[in-house]
């Protein structure tokens, strides 16, 4: 079995409206040290199988058929 950690982030120059809204919410706060908020999601998904190869392979189709819009996204996988 094989637990895959997922992070998709946005491109480079893909406006990202949640973590500009986050960043003024914590400023509002009193944060005024912030540069910068990024959001990124992060999926954790159990695979029943022993073949670490098979398992990225799918991953990879997860990916690419629903998880993450290539035009505007990165990502990443580790497996465990």
């Amino acid at each position: 079995m094989f637990i895959a950690e997922i992070k998709i982030e946005l491109k480079r120059g893909v406006a990202d409206p949640e973590g500009e809204n986050t960043k003024k919410a914590l400023k509002l706060l009193g944060f005024d040290e912030i540069e910068t908020v990024k959001s990124v999601k992060l999926f954790e998904i159990a695979l029943s199988t022993d073949n670490k190869e098979m398992a990225k392979e799918r991953i990879e189709e997860m990916c690419n058929k629903l998880l993450a819009n290539p035009v505007i996204h990165n990502y990443s996988i580790k497996l465990k």
